[in-house]
């Protein structure tokens, strides 16, 4: 592993004000970037009291236990790993998956062309008349056992998924890994009782059963399974969302064929061995490894009866687009630019942590972050002021180290949109604010200050490690709603500070966005929450809290977010047939 430099927290400052460099012992430079400036300086001149230097430095605390990783993984195939086919006269094709902290390969991840995609669907096919049929208890005690299984190995579910996705240990180990079992253990309770969940169903049990396994699904108003599901998921947030996909589906007796994503499938993977330890039977749950193609395959076989994606809305319209005029039954969970709204009689401190959790939670990879923050006009110094300190106060480096906050961004390719992004946004007039240091090693490296030396490596430069991919907490103020990072979704550790008003103003501009996944309020006036939650165009409103999940509560969006829901008892609607 690559070394991570103990001076990755110092604190400088980078705003539009084109002033002079700081010239202490954390120097800030001018930096051009086509007709703007961008101008980093040293945070003392934010909160001098707390600029403490290096006494205070935090001991490495890394996660020390190994987790074994194959050099090659196969395709998961009613119940066992199997070799890829390949496609047409080509023999069978593998990848790599990378660390994004280290830019190490892992491992070799098969990629599933058509001819796989229609073996495991068949598979699938077969082993839906007895997985439907079974006992709605007996359903329930597979699931009961994966989730009792994924607890058995949560940390070493907790690791994998760092290593493979860049998150820190803490956020997997804390959030992904609870959430994730916390689903199957919810969905479970749920396998035996579909018949209550939905109005004007009478409930199957006020009449006489018939004898046998299958008798429950034959009578009339019971919720009877759709059938194969096909479920592709993101790599933001890997194992979560193979558990928001197959959980619901599997109580509800379907069965399934799962793609995640080709940077971050060492998780699902590692669920198809759990899936073995428990004795789910084969063909219930396949996972096909690959990239788009793959998942392409997966949308377009003729064999599966509904398309769970979960994903960005450029590939979810492809997606619709593709199953129009099909019987295929399609749940889309997509992008999101959320607001984030905060009035003036709001607890302040609460509502920056509030920010913070909103927007740099997971390094900013979150579909619902509260990418857009509302702050009252006359608090909107104050606001900046405390998130200014605080965003210092962040640690940026190894995800496997407990005290990290924020680790490493996924991918090359999606380093390089947020860095697209923070010199537009800076383009457009937009003051850009990175607390700690230049954002990231490309930008710092490309407007390193004359005075500095060319030779000194970008690593020292940045503060920040000369391999993988990073990205610093940062943010805009003076964006105007017209701006690119505004309107956009970034998937990055990057906010837009706006302002507002009256509550009509800041209704309107959260309004003003062709998503609507997610929102934030925050105000000590009950009845100004509600009024203000009830009219934003929003699948889910958080109220003085931000990014909290639960597995009985749906989530899910409206406009360019996507339709359907996830979780709660009204997720299950999207695996049934009435």
């Amino acid at each position: 592993m690559a070394p991570y430099p103990r001076d990755m927290s110092s604190q400088t400052h980078i705003s539009g004000e084109g002033t002079t460099a700081a010239t202490n012992g954390r120097k800030g430079a001018i930096v051009a970037a086509g007709s703007h400036k961008l101008f980093i300086r040293s945070s003392a001149a934010v909160a001098p009291g707390l600029d403490f230097g290096n006494a205070w430095e935090y001991a490495a605390a890394p996660e020390t236990t190994k987790v074994k990783v194959e050099e090659r993984y196969g395709l998961f195939i009613n119940g066992k790993f199997i070799t890829p086919t390949g496609s047409g006269r080509e023999r069978a094709a593998y990848f790599p998956t990378i660390n994004p902290a280290t830019e190490e390969t892992l491992s070799e991840i098969a990629q599933g062309s058509a001819k796989d995609v229609d073996a495991a669907v068949k598979a699938a096919r077969a082993a839906l008349p007895r997985w439907a049929g079974l006992k709605p208890t007996e359903r329930a005690k597979y699931i009961f056992r994966i989730a009792r299984r994924i607890q058995e190995r949560a940390r070493e579910l907790a690791i994998l998924e760092t290593m493979d996705g860049g998150k820190p240990i803490r956020e997997s180990r804390d959030v992904d890994v609870p959430l994730a079992a916390q689903h199957f253990f919810y969905h479970a309770g749920w396998a035996d009782k579909l018949e209550y969940a939905f109005p004007g169903i009478p409930p199957s049990g006020i009449r006489p059963l018939r004898s046998g396994a299958g008798s429950r699904l034959q009578e009339a108003g019971h919720p009877k399974p759709i059938g194969v599901c096909g479920q592709i998921i993101p790599w933001n947030f890997p194992l979560l969302m193979a558990a928001w996909k197959l959980a619901p589906a599997l109580a509800c007796g379907n069965t399934c064929v799962l793609k995640p994503a080709e940077t971050t499938s060492l998780t699902a993977l590692r669920l198809a061995e759990i899936f073995e330890e428990v004795g789910l039977p084969p063909g219930v749950v396949n996972i096909v490894t690959g990239d788009g193609s793959t998942g392409a395959a997966i949308v377009n076989h003729p064999g599966i009866d509904k398309i769970a994606f979960t994903g960005s809305t450029e590939v979810g319209k492809r997606i619709a687009k593709a199953i129009a005029g099909t019987d295929k039954k399609l749940t889309l969970e997509l992008g999101g630019k959320s607001a984030n709204i905060i009035f003036d009689d709001a607890s302040i401190d609460q509502a920056v942590e509030g920010i913070i959790q909103g927007i740099y939670f997971n390094q900013g990879h979150v579909c619902c972050a509260g990418s857009r923050l509302f702050v009252q006009e006359s608090i909107v110094e104050e606001v900046i002021a405390k998130l200014t300190v605080r965003l210092a106060s962040l640690r940026v480096g190894d995800p496997m180290d407990k005290n990290t906050d924020l680790g490493a961004i996924n991918s090359r390719m999606q380093l390089e949109k947020i860095e697209q992004y923070l010199e537009q946004g800076a383009g457009e007039g937009a003051k850009l604010h990175c607390p700690a240091g230049p954002p990231t090693r490309t930008l710092a490296e490309k407007h390193r200050h004359p005075a500095q030396s060319s030779e000194k490596p970008v690593a020292r430069v940045s503060g920040l490690p000369d391999k993988g991919f990073w990205c610093r907490p940062c943010f805009f103020s003076g964006v105007q709603p017209s701006h690119l990072v505004a309107r956009e979704e970034i998937f990055g550790p990057v906010l837009a500070v706006m302002t507002f008003r009256t509550p009509e103003e800041a209704i309107s501009r959260a309004n003003n966005t062709p998503y609507g996944l997610a929102a934030g309020v925050w105000t000590d006036k009950g009845s100004k929450i509600f009024e203000v939650a009830k009219k934003l165009e929003a699948g889910v409103v958080w109220l003085n809290t931000y990014n909290k999940f639960d597995a009985a509560s749906p989530f899910g969006g409206f406009k360019e977010s996507g339709f359907g829901r996830e979780g709660g008892m009204q997720g299950l609607r999207g695996y049934v047939r009435i």
